[in-house]
Parts: structure tokens; C-alpha cells; sequence
């Protein structure tokens, strides 16, 4: 027996979220009184509290907090059914990848020739994200496959393959302390102001917040802070910032991620293509126009999404 509906799971989610029933309920279009007795019905019915409140304060129980973290991948996992059965009705759906502005290593090109070739082929259209939010996209079925950097992103739930990996680097004014150093460590940056990342729960950061790299380099340009990224993010630099190449941080994987319950054949032909090796995808006009073979790893994957 189910019992929770989904409906009921939306609103015990904003609640959650907003840890304020008013701010909640406009959210969610709806009155107030009529969300706080949605919430005390779905309580009865568990048998548990999911709130604590007062006239002040709302916060979640140790069993709210438990429904917060298994409903919300529950309610992706519906949004992403009911998607992909309406595109699986459409032969001509189009395949959806997200990425980052400027977040593909200078790969994407490549991968989508590569996939101009397969027999398959979609059309392919491009969606850009914010600063974390690529695994939601993924989960709930607004995008087919993307492009994340780990250990950035989270890739719970996701499966995944490395397209690329490269070291990190910190950007500094080229009239920093450090912008004359061949490398550094990240103990050099003691007491450096850094960024803190719209969107990104428990970042470290004491600097102001910002929402791109864009918004980064400004910063950096005009000396409210430094900042530590893969380097492919931020070359080439704008006149006037260095990059420094950071020695004990662990190295930066650009991947190529998707849902990990989705077996459909058009993330797997979209797979095999990226999965190719990089010499391959920019191989020159007189080499043989016949398709590579593919790797046993190629094979690996592409039967594990079947």
C-alpha cells in the first residue's frame, strides 16, 4: 500500500525546504491552513513527527530529515518515469545534455561529431546549469546525459565514465604573492579569501558569493578573492589573472553522467560515441573515414546499459 502521494510528498518537500509553512505555501500556490493540515495528515498516517514547531521556529525530526533525503530522490525518480515514457512514445525526441557554460574541456565538439556518425543519431540539444544542480537534472529526467567535474558534483545515483582528467589551479591578479610561483600548495593559500558558490551546501568559502566562473574572474580581477578550479574551466585567462598550478589537491575528472536505472538506447548510443578515444574523434581528413572499432571498455559500458 502506498502512503504518501506524490502530491503529499511535494508538500512535505517545500515545507522541508523552507523550514516556514507561509513561505512554503506560497510556493506551492496554495493556503497555509490547508498545507499545515496536509502535513498533520501525512504525520497520522506515518505514525511520526516530521516537524518540530513553535510560534518562532520550524525545524525538521530526525524521521522528517530521514523523509527529506529518500523523498526527494523518490519524487525524481517519478518525475524521470513519467518523462521518459513520453519520450519513449516519440521516435524523433530529441537527446538532452547539460553541462556548465564552458564546462566541457573543449570535448563537446568532438563528442558530438562523433555521434553525428552513429546510426541512431538524434538531434541533440544543449542545456546549461547552475553551479550544482546537474545530478537533479539528470535524476528527474529534464536531461539525458551530462557533463559534471568530480569530485565537484555529486554522482549519487548517476552512472558515469571519465572523459578527462587535469590538475587544478588557483587564479590569482598577476600582482598576487603567489602569481610568481611555479606551483603551490593549498596550505599556501592560508588565509586567502575564497569564493562561496550559489547553490553549493557546505562550500567553505569566506568571500562573496558567486554563481559562475564568470562572475569568479570578475572578483579575482578586481582582488576581493582567489579561487581554486580545474584548469580547462578558466583558460585562457583574461589579461591580468594567473593561474597557478595547486600540487595536493586530487586531480579533477571531467565525466560524462546519467541516470543509472536508464537503459534506454539512445544514452547508449550516445555513450559509445563519447567513449571513443580522443584521437579518434580528431582524427584528420586523410585518415580512413571507417569507423574505429570499439574498445573492450567501450563494450563494457554500452552492455551495462542494456
Amino acid at each position: 500500500m502506498v502512503e504518501l502521494e506524490t502530491r503529499e510528498l511535494e508538500y512535505f518537500l517545500a515545507v522541508a525546504d523552507e523550514l516556514h509553512f507561509g513561505r512554503a505555501a506560497v510556493r506551492l500556490s496554495i493556503a497555509q491552513p490547508a498545507l499545515s493540515k496536509a502535513i498533520r495528515r501525512i504525520e497520522t498516517r506515518l505514525g511520526v513527527p516530521l516537524f518540530v514547531r513553535s510560534s518562532r521556529h520550524v525545524a525538521l525530526t530526525p524521521a522528517g530529515q530521514a523523509l527529506q533525503e529518500h523523498g526527494r530522490h523518490a519524487l525524481n525518480a517519478v518525475s524521470a518515469a513519467v518523462r521518459n515514457a513520453r519520450r519513449a512514445a516519440d521516435p524523433h525526441a530529441h537527446l538532452r545534455l547539460v553541462l556548465k557554460p564552458g564546462g566541457d574541456a573543449g570535448l563537446l565538439s568532438g563528442i558530438l561529431a562523433e555521434y553525428a556518425h552513429q546510426p541512431d543519431a538524434r538531434r541533440v540539444d544543449i542545456l546549461f546549469s547552475g553551479p550544482a544542480d546537474r545530478n537533479d537534472i539528470l535524476l528527474d529526467g529534464r536531461a539525458d546525459v551530462g557533463l559534471l567535474y568530480a569530485p565537484f558534483d555529486d554522482l549519487d545515483g548517476l552512472a558515469h565514465e571519465t572523459l578527462h582528467t587535469e590538475d587544478r589551479v588557483v587564479i590569482v591578479p598577476a600582482t598576487h604573492r603567489l602569481a610568481g610561483r611555479a606551483s603551490v600548495r593549498m596550505s599556501d593559500l592560508e588565509g586567502e579569501t575564497l569564493p562561496r558558490w550559489k547553490g553549493v551546501p557546505g562550500g567553505d568559502g569566506t568571500g562573496p558569493e558567486v554563481a559562475d566562473v564568470t562572475q569568479l574572474l570578475h572578483m579575482i580581477t578586481v582582488s576581493r578573492m582567489i579561487g581554486v578550479l580545474p584548469r580547462s574551466l578558466v583558460e585562457p585567462l583574461p589579461a591580468g589573472l594567473v593561474g597557478v598550478p595547486v600540487t595536493d589537491t586530487p586531480p579533477s575528472r571531467l565525466v560524462l553522467a546519467w541516470n543509472e536505472h536508464d537503459r534506454r538506447p539512445l544514452v547508449a548510443s550516445f555513450v559509445t560515441a563519447a567513449l571513443r578515444p580522443q584521437r579518434h574523434r580528431t582524427r584528420s581528413a586523410i585518415d580512413t573515414p571507417e569507423a574505429p572499432p570499439e574498445s573492450d571498455d567501450e563494450r563494457l559500458v554500452v552492455e551495462e546499459l542494456r
